[in-house]
């Protein structure tokens, strides 16, 4: 806490009394620096589908740490990724590399806004698209300005409300809208933490296309986790433009963004002056794309590719919330999980309306300010304390992301000790209003 404000350099480790150090890692297990085995169910943030350590990343990086790392040049392995892009990913014409989901997002508002002429950005509450100035505003529910961020920035910004699809549809019906572009997450808020409406998309991009407004999927969590086309490839819904990291550099740093060629034209260099001064976005990026992003990204995006990679992440997540479910049947109490793909999130505190369905995707019923908020953050830093002594490290407090290195003995033992931490908690009278 000295050398780091907190103690931390991401938000989403900050835990209470401390956060946990880790040495290693290796498939669905980490190691802290008291040498605990620790179950992970956070796997790099989302970036690690593949696990820990995968073997084949692991060789592709250590053969490209002898070639070198940097080469200040362009190189075979980045156009071989941006293939693998365009391949698997339907909206992918043509691609951009960035170093983090964060730069990704802030690329392709500006690609937008340069593309259309208009300043103004669309999105949804409670939809995460990085901490930059033009995505921090809106990141949370209730909506709250964040501190550091002009005025003057914010003014450029259309907060919709959470999955309001008419509240788009009058801001966009205005002659001087001055919207550039619409960004959500295509899974719902948080990775499906507030799911979408059926139908919600394929009516988005109706309007969106009516007004001649841009649509920009954000991949960053979704992309090769839903499908190896990301939800664009399960829906059919195609965006103008994709923001892609995480999975996409096999647990290195990397994104990307890709779309429509008429708007990623806006990125090339001409044999015009003219247009290289006033039309050209610049995009510089020390490490974009560098050979040992790009020879872990190719390898993911090879085993990825494999739709069986997705089914058994989903799968793992499956029984996983089965199991916290019937945990929290056997000790009624108030809480329930569900979730989409390979995710599963917790809420705590806050009871099921009807009866729980074991394996529930979409919880109907509860407000999204409950479900972005995962309920009680008492209740869930109290599980997470738990289940670390329980020899499991659960995601935003009691939530999961899944992995193909999960196993069944894995998702036995954290079921068994959910269902342990649990019942410690309510003998602790915990759960008590």
């Amino acid at each position: 806490q000295a050398t780091i404000p907190g103690g931390i350099v991401h938000d989403v480790r900050y835990a209470h009394p401390f956060p946990i150090y880790i040495e290693g890692a290796l498939g669905s297990k980490k190691w802290d620096l008291d040498g605990h085995e620790l179950i992970d169910y956070t796997m790099g943030h989302g970036a690690l589908i593949l696990g820990h350590s995968h073997p084949e990343i692991v060789d592709a990086v250590v053969a490209q740490m002898r070639k070198g790392t940097h080469f200040g040049a362009g190189h075979q392995l980045e156009v071989e990724w941006a293939e693998w892009i365009h391949r698997l990913v339907p909206s992918a014409e043509r691609v951009k590399f960035t170093s983090a989901g964060t730069e990704a997002t802030m690329l392709a508002m500006r690609l937008a806004r340069a593309f259309t002429g208009r300043d103004k950005i669309l999105k949804f509450a409670g939809h995460f698209h990085g901490w930059h100035d033009y995505a921090a505003p809106g990141n949370s529910l209730p909506v709250t300005a964040p501190p550091g961020i002009p005025q003057a920035v914010l003014d450029t910004l259309v907060i919709a409300p959470n999955n309001d699809l008419d509240f788009v549809e009058r801001t966009l019906a205005e002659a001087d809208h001055g919207v550039a572009a619409v960004i959500l997450e295509p899974s719902g808020a948080s990775y499906a933490t507030v799911p979408l409406p059926d139908g919600f998309l394929a009516k988005l991009r109706e309007i969106t296309e009516r007004h001649d407004v841009l649509l920009i999927f954000d991949e960053v969590v979704t992309g090769f986790r839903w499908s190896p086309g990301g939800v664009q490839g399960l829906t059919g819904i195609t965006p103008d433009l994709t923001t892609m990291a995480k999975i996409l550099a096999g647990g290195l740093p990397g994104g990307a963004v890709a779309g429509r060629g008429a708007i990623m034209e806006l990125l090339e260099f001409k044999d015009d002056p003219v247009w290289n001064r006033t039309r050209k976005i610049q995009h510089p990026g020390t490490y974009n794309a560098n050979p040992l992003s790009a020879t872990a990204g190719v390898t993911a995006m090879r085993l990825v590719s494999d739709p069986a990679v997705q089914r058994q992440a989903n799968q793992m997540a499956t029984k996983l919330k089965r199991g916290f479910n019937e945990a929290f049947l056997r000790h009624d109490l108030p809480g329930f999980a569900y979730g989409e793909s390979s995710i599963v999130n917790t809420i705590l505190g806050t009871p099921y309306p009807g009866k729980l369905p074991l394996d529930l995707e979409h919880p109907e019923g509860v407000p999204a300010t409950i479900l972005k908020g995962r309920g009680s953050h008492e209740l869930l830093m109290s599980v997470r304390a738990g289940m670390i002594l329980e020899g499991m490290d659960l995601w935003h407090g009691a939530g999961a992301i899944l992995s193909i290195t999960h196993t069944d003995e894995d998702i036995a033992r954290t079921v068994e000790a959910f269902d342990r931490v649990l019942g410690r908690m309510k003998a602790e009278r915990l759960f008590a209003d």
